[in-house]
């Protein structure tokens, strides 16, 4: 636990949990051995009926386990997270799930130095698939076409874009203007909600392709239409596609999204109908967008 007040210029790492305890062993295996240390880990557990509460007593440095005897999933843990950090006086906040993990141990000391020269109120790595770190973990739109490896980035700066909880790093004051992830989102879209409040806020910043953070491949989710010109999210379980299209319609009702929201009918209308041929499931996909929109957030039953 937090004894002695955190240093000047102090990074807190922040990382959510639930019932994957050896993937948070590997993750924090990691983070501890950055060149640029993190003065304090803050664990936050969603599922202690399997605590990893001896897993991150096994961390080599200061840290303190969070354990939420309510699910609050990825959306509360990190707003949980990211305020205890906060209150414990961080002038950094670096985030991190428990599937992934930094590349190297350099990739704090990079992320840090970026910010720094760049004047960034948030910088993220680029997130590449842990079993092929030649790809992108999850596929990049520019324009209308998609970036799925690294070596289609570029080597430098990527401004105005960022996956914020793979290994993004925020200042303190960034998070006084944009606050923390919304509880309501629970999962799915949360990060996305996060992203658009930041773009809102006019604050710089961007992905440094100087350095990486692995995470378990999410492109698959994502099906090509039109020869790959457009694509459809369409998750693997029922669960993740009820929190994905609610979110989402929630999302599209937002200031910054609302032009796109007659495009995404169109676009999932042509998938479901016109290439997955279930109709059902566009009626499904629509009843969900309009509970987002009108803010209701109840849980998946």
């Amino acid at each position: 636990m937090q004894g002695n007040p955190l240093k000047e210029d102090a990074v807190v790492a922040v990382v959510v949990t639930r019932h994957r305890r050896d993937l948070l062993a590997d993750s924090l295996k990691i983070i501890a051995a950055q060149t640029r240390q993190v003065d304090h880990l803050i664990v936050v557990d969603n599922g202690p009926d399997q605590s990893a509460g001896d897993v991150v007593d096994a961390y080599p440095l200061a840290s303190t386990y969070l354990p939420s005897h309510r699910n609050l999933g990825g959306a509360g843990g990190f707003a949980l997270g990211m305020l205890h950090a906060l209150a414990m006086g961080a002038e950094w906040i670096w985030l991190a799930d428990d599937d992934g993990r930094p590349a190297d141990e350099n990739v704090l000391a990079v992320l840090l130095e970026e910010a720094r020269a760049r004047g960034l109120a948030e910088v993220s790595p680029v997130v590449a698939n842990i079993d092929d770190p030649d790809k992108l973990a999850f596929p990049l739109r520019r324009g209308l076409t998609w970036k799925r490896s690294s070596a289609e980035l570029g080597t430098d700066f990527l401004p105005g874009i960022a996956s914020l909880m793979n290994g993004a790093l925020f200042r303190a004051s960034t998070l006084e203007v944009t606050g923390v992830p919304d509880l309501r989102l629970f999962f799915r879209g949360d990060e996305v909600e996060l992203h658009r409040r930041l773009v809102r806020s006019g604050l710089p910043f961007g992905t440094s392709l100087k350095t990486v953070y692995l995470h378990p491949n999410g492109s698959d989710e994502f099906k090509p239409m039109l020869g790959g010109r457009f694509h459809a999210q369409d998750p693997e379980n029922d669960i993740k596609r009820y929190y994905t299209y609610r979110n989402r319609g929630f999302l599209l009702s937002q200031p910054g999204m609302r032009k796109i929201g007659a495009l995404e009918v169109l676009r999932f209308g042509l998938y479901f109908v016109g290439v997955k041929r279930d109709p059902k499931a566009f009626l499904r996909w629509l009843r969900l967008v309009r509970q987002g929109r009108k803010e209701q957030f109840y849980r998946y039953r």
